[in-house]
């Protein structure tokens, strides 16, 4: 079996792709720097199993990443690595140049330097796949989809970060040769999901008895990809799919935030019914929007099925369901998640 260095896998994305890779017989080298979204409860469950090294530091330590790369001998490099929330990339843009710019140009000189000193099939194999978002291609009308060929027009730093991201990594295949490998996804949700994002901050504060925020009129609309599909987009792509093109990943399952906020509390309505008898819905309060909030996303995944033969198994409404099952099921891990410095306050209100 294969080992890949998994960079960011022991946040929310990649954290579930490291435990499926693993129980996959994948051996996995884990660096995160533990940031507040970077959690190793996560990873309980591979604690101590001989197919998964964690190490904790900085992608943009180009050192410690050259000295993982030698001693490791990696099959690829799959890059979730990120600052990812767009509302604290409104609050502190600086974080998100820092990590997804300059930290990922270190990573990818070390991975260049490395990948040059292989020989034969090591060579030949070696894969560096970096995850990006649908965020980088700006927003969408009532209308059409993002493909691949969407001009990049990024509306806050964190998108715009990523966007740069993802030019280095094109730069990098270009310039030097380096076998990259880029995907684009729609919005992920699931399992291990930091509480400041919607779906699991919407269960959150409804269990709490709290108002849920809806951003503005609510009726912004997001393509919804569960955490499970994007794994196996993931390892399709990264064993199947062309050096240096980009795949754009989707849940083919459009939603308005308000929907997705109404589905939830009708779950809960159903598991974890109110003491006082009143539906969920009643806790929905609509507050300003976010500052240059995108309309709407939509992802063309066509391109990965038809050349891969990559399909969502997931429809929002199986996915909903198990998301909102297993907080129920793991509150301690909530809790605990809770601890730090984050309270579900809100953020990225400054303009």
């Amino acid at each position: 079996m294969p080992t890949w260095l998994v960079t960011g896998g022991a946040g929310f994305i990649g954290g579930n792709f490291v435990l499926d890779a693993v129980a996959r017989g994948v051996r996995v080298v884990n660096l995160d720097v533990l940031t507040y979204a970077g959690n190793l409860d996560t990873l309980a469950s591979v604690d101590g199993h001989p197919g998964h090294v964690f190490v904790q530091g900085d992608i943009g330590d180009r050192a410690l990443v050259s000295r993982l790369l030698a001693e490791h001998q990696p099959d690829a490099v799959v890059n979730f690595a990120a600052e990812s929330h767009v509302d604290r990339s409104i609050d502190g843009p600086a974080a998100f140049i820092q990590t997804n710019v300059v930290g990922t140009l270190g990573l990818l000189e070390a991975v260049r330097d490395h990948w040059k000193s292989l020989e034969g099939e090591a060579r030949d194999r070696f894969r560096f796949l970096h995850v990006s978002t649908d965020e980088v291609y700006g927003t969408l009308g009532e209308t059409g989809k993002f493909s691949e060929t969407t001009p990049y027009a990024p509306n806050s730093p964190y998108s715009a970060s990523k966007a740069a991201s993802d030019h280095l990594v094109r730069a990098f295949h270009h310039t030097y040769g380096l076998p990259v490998l880029t995907t684009n996804c729609s919005n992920n949700y699931g399992p291990y999901h930091f509480p400041e994002k919607l779906i699991p901050l919407v269960i959150a504060k409804a269990l709490a008895g709290e108002p849920l925020p809806v951003y503005g009129d609510g009726r912004q609309v997001r393509d919804w990809l569960f955490v499970a599909d994007h794994c196996e987009a993931i390892r399709t792509v990264l064993a199947k799919g062309r050096v240096g093109e980009t795949y754009n990943v989707g849940g083919n399952s459009e939603k308005q935030n308000i929907e997705v906020v109404k589905a939830i509390c009708a779950l809960l309505d159903e598991r974890r019914p109110r003491g006082d008898g009143l539906p969920r819905a009643s806790q929905i309060t609509h507050v300003a929007d976010r500052p240059g909030h995108d309309r709407r996303y939509a992802i063309d995944a066509s391109k990965l099925r038809d050349e891969l033969g990559w399909e969502p198994k997931y429809t929002f409404e199986r996915g909903i369901a198990e998301t909102v099952d297993w907080y129920l099921d793991h509150q301690p891990w909530v809790r605990r998640v809770l601890d730090g410095s984050y309270r579900l306050e809100r953020i990225g209100v400054e303009a």
